[in-house]
């Protein structure tokens, strides 16, 4: 279904793989599109070196279109991050990658999966409830914004075994 998608809407295939250091200024491009405070080139290059962390690119043709980023503690994750570009978002895309990304992390023995996600923000919670993650409890003033308003996130979970 995704290559169906990817053919449609944007003339090429889709495709989730293993980012690279090479891909860490597209990647940080795309968080600092999609989220308040950017993550930068060098924090991403610092990730993308960790033994600990699995980081996938979605490509779309030659272009990169988004990302998902997650740090591993024995056979837990945290899912740190998913961005999908604005203009591809709203396709279907972010649900393939999650879903790719799980895998993988299952793959490498994972068992149970964590995120914070702002408690307002519907699309992203319909995206990780639509890939089975439940709210596991909540977290008062847990971003920050410029001016000094705080935003609660709620805790998610799924079990990948």
């Amino acid at each position: 279904m995704m290559a169906w998608l990817s053919e449609m809407w944007s003339g090429g295939t889709a495709a989730v793989e293993p980012a690279t250091l090479r891909d860490a200024p597209r990647l940080a491009q795309l968080h600092a599109a999609s989220f308040h405070r950017g993550w930068s080139e060098s924090e991403f290059e610092a990730m993308l070196t960790e033994r600990n962390t699995l980081v996938h690119r979605l490509r779309v043709g030659r272009k990169i279109i988004g990302f998902a980023a997650s740090r591993m503690a024995a056979d837990e994750a945290e899912i740190l991050s998913v961005a999908i570009a604005g203009s591809h978002r709203g396709r279907g895309f972010s649900h393939s990658l999650l879903l790719t990304h799980l895998g993988h992390l299952a793959g490498r023995g994972v068992r149970s999966v964590f995120l914070e996600v702002e408690e307002h923000n519907q699309p992203a919670r319909r995206l990780y409830e639509r890939a089975g993650f439940a709210i596991a409890g909540r977290r008062e003033r847990y971003y920050h914004q410029d001016g000094g308003k705080e935003l609660n996130a709620v805790l998610m979970r799924r079990d990948l075994s």
